[in-house]
C-alpha cells in the first residue's frame, strides 16, 4: 500500500470514463468504436495544414511562432476568431467581446479554468439534460456537485420545473452553493439537440427570479457543425435576459477542423473573471502551443477552416445517415428503440425501452463489446437523476461501411435483449 499522503483533490482522481472505452477498443482491434467522439481521420486537412507551415516557414524575420506566446492567445488569432464571432451575433457590447478573447488547449481547458475559479468542493452547477459527460465528470472529480435542469417530455428546458427546483434549493438553503450554469447549446454532446432562444431565455428567467445572477458558461463546440442549415439561436452574449450575468462563451478549432491541433477559444463578458482564469491557466502552461495558433491563424486568414467545414458538413451526414439507416433497417424502432435525425454534430441519442438497462457494466453493454460494437452508456451524461436505458452513438470517425456494421452489431444486441 502507498505511503503517499494525496491531497482531497488527488483522492478523487479517477481515470476517466473515456479512458476506461478506450482502453476497450485498442485492446480488441475487431471492435467497431461509435463510442468516442473522434472526427473522421480521412478528411483531416493535411493540405492545409502543410502549407500554412510553409508560409510560416518562408516569413521573413524571426521564426517568432517556435518561441513562447502569450497567455491570452496570439493576437492576430484572437481579432480573427472575434470577427468570425461577431458576424453571427450582436453584443451590446462587441468591444469587450473583442478585448475578452482567449485561446485555450481545446475548449476542454476553458471549461476547468472557469471551474476551478468559480468553485469550492460542495458547490452545485447547473447543467443541461443530458450533458456533457467528460465535463460532468471534471466537476466529480473537483467535488463539484451536477445538477440537471428539469425538460419536458420533447427534451426542452422546463422554465416552470426549473423555477421550482431553484425553489426547493433555496428552502434547504442551497441556493448559496450554486455558481454556475452549463450548456452545449448547439447540437450538442450527446444529445445533438440545439436550445432555442426561448429555452435560454427562460433559464435566464428562472435564475433572475431566484435571485440567482451566477456566471454562464454557454459550450458551443459543435456551432459550425451543421449539415445544411446553421441554428438560428444567438449565444447568451447576444440576449438580453442574460445581460446582468457574468458570460462565459466557449468553442474549439478541433471538431471543425483538427482535433490533433488542440486549439480552442472563447470570450468573458466579465474582466475580472477572465483574469482569474488566465491566472489560473499561466500556472497550467503559461500560453497555449504557440506553433499551433500561428498554424490556425494562417489557415482562418486564408478562408481554410470554411474549405475544410464544406468538406465534412456533407461527410457528417452521409455518415449520420448511414448509422440511422442501418438501425432502422436493422428494426430497431419496432423494439421500442428510439432517436431524433440531427440537423448537425456527431452523434445519434438513443432512448431504448425503460426496462433495458444499457448502464457501463450492464449485461447489453458487455453484449455489445462481445458483439463487437462499443457505444457510450448513457447514464454517463446526467448530473442527477440519470435513466439507464439509454445510449450515445458517435458516427465520426468510422468510415460509412463500418458505421453501417457497426449499427447492425448494435441492433443485433437488442434484438436479443428485447
Amino acid at each position: 500500500m502507498s505511503s503517499i499522503a494525496y491531497s482531497v483533490l488527488g483522492h478523487r482522481a479517477h481515470p476517466p470514463t473515456i479512458a476506461r472505452l478506450m482502453t476497450l477498443m485498442l485492446e480488441n482491434p475487431k471492435l467497431l468504436s461509435i463510442a468516442a467522439g473522434f472526427t473522421d481521420t480521412s478528411s483531416l486537412p493535411v493540405a492545409a495544414v502543410q502549407a500554412a507551415a510553409d508560409t510560416l516557414a518562408r516569413r521573413d524575420g524571426d521564426p517568432e511562432y517556435l518561441q513562447y506566446g502569450t497567455n491570452q492567445g496570439r493576437p492576430k488569432l484572437r481579432m480573427l476568431l472575434a470577427d468570425r464571432l461577431l458576424a453571427m451575433e450582436t453584443p451590446a457590447d462587441a468591444d469587450v467581446v473583442r478585448k475578452n478573447f482567449f485561446i485555450t488547449n481545446g475548449s476542454q481547458q476553458a471549461l476547468y479554468l472557469a471551474m476551478q475559479v468559480l468553485c469550492d468542493p460542495g458547490d452545485i452547477v447547473l447543467v443541461d439534460r443530458p450533458s456533457y459527460f467528460v465535463y460532468l465528470e471534471m466537476l466529480v472529480g473537483l467535488g463539484v456537485q451536477a445538477r440537471s435542469m428539469p425538460v419536458d417530455a420533447a427534451g426542452k428546458i422546463d422554465g416552470p420545473a426549473l423555477s421550482a427546483l431553484l425553489a426547493g434549493m433555496r428552502e434547504r438553503g442551497e441556493l448559496s452553493r450554486l455558481k454556475a450554469v452549463y450548456f452545449v447549446s448547439y447540437f450538442s454532446n450527446p444529445s445533438a439537440r440545439s436550445l432555442d432562444e426561448a429555452e435560454k431565455n427562460g433559464i435566464a428567467e428562472a435564475l433572475t427570479d431566484a435571485g440567482a445572477i451566477v456566471p454562464v458558461l454557454e459550450d458551443a463546440a459543435y456551432r459550425d457543425l451543421y449539415y445544411e442549415q446553421p441554428h438560428a439561436a444567438r449565444s447568451v452574449l447576444s440576449l438580453s435576459a442574460w445581460a446582468a450575468f457574468p458570460k462565459i462563451y466557449t468553442s474549439t478549432l478541433t471538431k471543425p477542423f483538427a482535433t490533433g491541433l488542440k486549439v480552442g477559444y472563447g470570450t468573458c463578458s466579465d474582466s475580472g473573471l477572465l483574469a482569474k482564469m488566465l491566472h489560473v491557466k499561466g500556472h497550467h502552461d503559461f500560453g497555449t502551443t504557440n506553433y499551433n495558433q500561428a498554424i490556425m491563424e494562417v489557415i482562418l486568414a486564408q478562408g481554410g477552416l470554411d474549405a475544410q467545414l464544406a468538406v465534412i458538413r456533407p461527410g457528417y451526414e452521409r455518415k449520420m445517415r448511414a448509422l440511422h439507416g442501418a438501425l432502422t433497417e436493422a428494426g430497431l424502432p419496432a423494439l421500442g428503440w428510439s432517436w431524433s435525425v440531427p440537423g448537425g454534430g456527431l452523434y445519434l441519442w438513443l432512448t431504448a425501452p425503460a426496462s433495458l438497462d444499457t448502464g457501463l457494466d450492464s449485461a447489453f453493454c458487455r453484449a455489445c463489446v462481445e458483439a463487437g460494437v462499443l457505444y457510450v452508456p448513457g447514464d454517463l451524461c446526467f448530473g442527477d437523476d440519470a435513466p439507464k436505458n439509454c445510449a450515445r452513438l458517435s458516427f465520426g470517425v468510422l468510415g460509412e461501411v463500418d458505421l453501417v456494421e457497426a449499427g447492425r452489431r448494435f441492433a443485433g444486441v437488442a434484438k436479443r435483449f428485447a
